[in-house]
């Protein structure tokens, strides 16, 4: 989910001054989108879970509680999907499957503890598209290996596949290939695919900046993002990280990133925007910023801008391995 994070420390300087450029930004947003609409969950929420669900460190009496966290799953609550980390993959794509043990047992115990619950494969890799090392998408023979092991997972019984490849730059064509296959696997199989995505260029000249000054472009066009989200069946927005100092600043992003997806995604494509639930203070994230409640308000107010009607619509924490108490309850209360 944040597997560029070595990329983030290095480029957090000329972000910081990038993101506070935005301030004004923000600031229109917070001030100016309007009274928030009372949205709450229309149950398509989602979780990311992390390895120990599939290496055998957690237990049932831990899918107890996460469900008590979450104030259930599945047919009648918030949380829909849940994605359950089972990688990462090799440089080449390929999987191991030893990595993922409990694979088998995860996707009974919460289908049987949540029915109507989507249990999803979280799958992926850093992509070497700023250092060395890393999945080449512009190789077919990576994109092969990422759609074999697509297609094991869906062999074990998971419910579809939740791609985080980071980071793919705005624009990248291997990417785009690589969906149009995965989507032509998950749809013959009757499952699902879903994408993490990374934030929409605010402003067109941010993306270019950015990538001039630190090879990390940050942010994706809206067309490049709208041209994904027609090979998907979800989009997962990874709303945070922002550098925003503020709540009130967090909020507006947060509001413009909401009204943002909304507008790129096919109306049939379910727009989830990512709540951060973790704890770090860097230049890139201010943890007294970066909340739950702020991302609700933020996420409200772009509702309030641009009423999603009836199209599917949701949230995604990140994630049940770092998510405080507070975190928890700061969903069930504000969302759920």
């Amino acid at each position: 989910m944040r597997w560029w994070h070595w990329g983030a420390r290095r480029a957090a300087v000329p972000l910081l001054t990038l993101a506070l450029a935005l301030l004004p930004f923000g600031q229109l947003w917070a001030a100016g989108a309007g009274r928030a609409a009372d949205a709450r969950t229309q149950g398509h929420d989602a979780v990311w879970l992390g390895h120990a669900w599939v290496d055998g460190r957690h237990t049932e009496a831990d899918a107890v509680a996460l469900l008590h966290h979450l104030g259930g799953a599945g047919t009648g609550f918030g949380v829909r999907d849940l994605y359950v980390h089972v990688g990462p993959t090799g440089d080449d794509g390929t999987l191991d499957p030893a990595l993922a043990p409990r694979a088998a047992w995860v996707i009974a115990t919460f289908h049987r503890l949540a029915p109507g619950v989507r249990v999803q494969a979280w799958l992926g890799d850093v992509v070497a598209s700023e250092g060395p090392t890393g999945l080449d998408l512009a190789r077919a023979a990576t994109r092969d290996h990422l759609v074999a092991a697509a297609a094991s997972l869906l062999a074990l019984g998971f419910d579809g596949i939740n791609l985080d490849t980071e980071p793919v730059h705005s624009g990248d064509a291997g990417y785009l290939a690589l969906l149009d296959r995965l989507h032509t696997l998950t749809r013959a199989h009757g499952r699902v695919l879903s994408v993490a995505v990374p934030q929409t260029d605010p402003l067109p000249p941010l993306r270019f900046l950015a990538g001039a000054l630190t090879g990390h472009p940050k942010w994706w066009s809206r067309a490049y993002l709208a041209e994904v989200a027609r090979r998907v069946d979800q989009i997962d927005v990874m709303a945070y990280d922002s550098a925003m100092p503020l709540r009130s600043l967090f909020a507006g992003y947060l509001a413009q990133q909401t009204t943002l997806a909304l507008a790129a995604a096919p109306r049939s494509v379910d727009v989830l925007i990512g709540l951060p639930a973790y704890r770090e203070d860097s230049l890139g994230h201010h943890a007294s910023a970066e909340t739950i409640p702020a991302a609700l308000q933020g996420i409200r107010a772009g509702l309030a801008a641009s009423p999603p009607h009836d199209r599917p619509f949701g949230v995604a924490l990140y994630a049940d391995f770092s998510a405080s108490d507070a975190d928890w309850s700061a969903y069930r209360d504000g969302w759920g």
